[in-house]
């Protein structure tokens, strides 16, 4: 279960200071599959950053699975998030220097290794359409299926939530049906999805759907 309470994030520019996120309470519960639309610079990604432990409140307190979780130290954050959270960001963000099987195993050389994990990732990647892909490096792929290696990505820890940034944002429609089924299949295991989006037709999929305008999220 994830909770916020009165979370809120300014921001300077010059002189001027904005409200990127303005006093938000929410509570997501423990297999909810949640939208978030909004216009660009409507605060949908300094959220979902607060959210995941990433970017630290001006003022509020972020709950997961009932720890306050800045008022873990900086080394017990990481590894809690490792632990429970997985990100896939607006931008792809693979490592160059690593092989596909290599940037999709990646998140696990931070956490306890378990016998057959490297199946487990090529199980994903086949999933997400890459069989062929495995030893390229991200050089070599086009920017959807670099996309896709970050999804298969976020799932390699099994993580209880998945927070995602515009997850099939330069998709073709058959591809991100492909990906919402992954999505899906995941969800009905009991992962958490928040998922933020332009794509009124990809939100209307979620269980709930949430709207941000200027900092304040509401029910949709």
């Amino acid at each position: 279960m994830i909770e916020l309470i009165g979370i809120s994030k300014t921001y300077k520019d010059g002189e001027q200071t904005i409200g990127a996120v303005k006093d938000v309470n929410l509570r997501v519960e423990q297999g909810d599959f949640v939208s978030i639309v909004g216009h660009s610079g409507s605060g949908k990604t300094t959220l979902l950053s607060l959210t995941g432990g990433l970017t630290k409140p001006d003022a509020g307190r972020v709950l997961m699975e009932g720890t306050d979780i800045w008022k873990l130290s900086d080394d017990a954050l990481s590894g809690f998030r490792n632990k429970n959270v997985n990100y896939i960001f607006q931008f792809a963000s693979l490592v160059p220097t690593l092989t596909v099987l290599e940037n999709v195993l990646l998140p696990s050389a931070f956490g306890t290794c378990c016998e057959g994990l490297e199946d487990y990732a090529r199980n994903l990647i086949e999933t997400v359409g890459l069989a062929d892909k495995m030893k390229s490096y991200p050089s070599r792929l086009s920017g959807g299926q670099q996309r896709r290696v970050a999804i298969a990505r976020a799932f390699i820890n099994s993580p209880k939530v998945v927070l995602a940034d515009e997850p099939t944002g330069d998709l073709d429609e058959a591809t991100e049906a492909d990906i919402m089924k992954i999505f899906r299949t995941q969800n009905e295991k009991g992962t958490t999805f928040i998922i933020v989006t332009h794509n009124q037709a990809l939100a209307a999929t979620a269980n709930r759907q949430l709207k941000m305008s200027a900092g304040v999220l509401t029910e949709k």
